[in-house]
């Protein structure tokens, strides 16, 4: 009985740790956490990929581009109030990641977007999307799609105290 246990407490914790580093991608300095994506409508043109970035080294990185074979192009965009109304902005220059910062995107916040979707993404999917960093190079990760409207909270996996956190509060959207 013993031994039972042993053996399915191992393969829990096995199960633990490979889900774990499926939400998890390393470049360079920067450790990239949890990202993820909504379904889209049949006729949808374009989706947003949400996650974190931890910058653990000593100077900053830049997130500057992005491909998936899913989108014709991927670009870096912010929201932003404007006169009252929020706007969406792609960021020409690309987006900081400071040194010893954890920036995160999420809903009416940065994001990564796919323009000129080439087809839906559907609930359970594995998006793969290339990240293009100035220093630390490219990493391929896989956008967990989550159901349609999702605000994240089932993506949000809390934080991992690593150093200081820029984030938007989006609870007024």
């Amino acid at each position: 009985m013993r031994t039972l246990q042993f053996v399915f407490a191992a393969a829990l914790t096995l199960v633990a740790i490979v889900g774990a580093q499926a939400h998890s991608y390393r470049v360079g300095e920067i450790q990239i956490g949890h990202p993820w994506t909504r379904a889209t409508p049949p006729a949808a043109k374009v989706a947003g990929a949400f996650m974190s970035f931890t910058n653990e080294g000593g100077t900053a990185d830049r997130l500057v581009g992005g491909s998936s074979p899913i989108a014709e192009k991927v670009e870096i965009h912010t929201m932003e109030m404007t006169g009252g109304i929020m706007k969406m902005r792609p960021l020409a220059d690309g987006l900081e990641v400071p040194a010893g910062a954890k920036v995160e995107l999420a809903p009416g916040g940065f994001h990564v977007m796919l323009i000129g979707l080439k087809q839906p993404i559907v609930e359970g999917d594995k998006v793969p999307l290339t990240l293009t960093f100035e220093k630390g190079g490219d990493i391929e990760v896989e956008l967990a799609a989550d159901k349609m409207g999702a605000g994240g909270k089932a993506a949000d996996h809390g934080s991992h105290g690593h150093g200081e956190t820029k984030k938007t509060d989006h609870s007024t959207h």
